[in-house]
């Protein structure tokens, strides 16, 4: 049966504190505390500097075995290098990575704004994740709109590599489904990471998911709208709309 997967990117934000964590909570053991609220989290910080091991089995140990820890891939893979020589710059990443075992889910590929379309690169990039770890679920979030075509569609169908489903800044990408699950970035109605979803927003992307389960699609969707903790209030409401119905 088709599960969502409904939580936040990130979970140790100090302005959380009040909003979210008691203030009595230490911060290492915020995970442990949003882990009995929430069955799932993206780890943004990798995108930035990578976790250690200790750090990635402190994460798992904290979590129940079920939890499911999506990860955004470094920004050196998708910013600095776009995209080259995946052969060399994916696996260390991997590596590393698999320290979370089975609790580690889709991992996302956000590809930088002022990027153009590259489809060329893209498919050599595809091949070789899936050489890497067959069967993993990967993720793109295509930032530069250049990329929104028909054509990068087909090729994320190809190798059932997710759309990522995004609100940005005011900008909506189309509901496009290219793999048998569906990903979803909520950072905020207003300004980036900034605002709360109302009830509205949040009974439509409800229906929205139900559908896709309907459809047998396992669904993850993470806001990351972290400003006074909007995102996980955000994130708990939408679970119980789904669970509702």
């Amino acid at each position: 049966m088709a599960k969502a997967h409904i939580g936040t990117s990130g979970w140790s934000y100090d302005h959380w504190v009040g909003p979210f964590y008691p203030e009595d909570l230490p911060s290492d053991q915020r995970l442990g505390h949003y882990a009995e609220r929430l069955a799932t989290a993206e780890i943004n910080n990798a995108f930035y500097q990578l976790p250690t091991a200790e750090t990635l089995e402190h994460w798992r140990s904290a979590v129940p075995a079920d939890f499911v820890f999506a990860a955004k891939a470094s920004r050196y893979i998708t910013h600095m290098k776009k995209l080259k020589d995946p052969g060399d710059t994916v696996p260390p990443f991997l590596e590393r990575m698999a320290a979370l075992g089975r609790q580690l889910g889709p991992v996302l590929f956000q590809l930088p704004p002022r990027w153009h379309q590259n489809t060329e690169r893209l498919a050599s990039f595809l091949e070789t994740l899936e050489r890497l770890e067959p069967g993993r679920r990967w993720v793109f979030e295509l930032r530069d709109h250049s990329w929104l075509t028909l054509a990068t569609c087909e090729l994320l169908t190809q190798h059932n590599a997710a759309f990522c489903i995004y609100e940005l800044d005011g900008f909506v990408t189309e509901p496009t489904v290219t793999a048998d699950f569906v990903y979803i970035r909520l950072h905020g109605p207003d300004a980036a990471y900034q605002g709360r979803y109302d009830g509205a927003a949040l009974d439509a992307w409800a229906e929205r998911i139900r559908d896709w389960l309907r459809r047998d699609l396992d669904v993850y969707c993470y806001f990351d709208n972290d400003e006074a903790g909007h995102a996980v209030q955000n994130a708990l409401a939408l679970e119980e709309r789904i669970a509702a119905q």
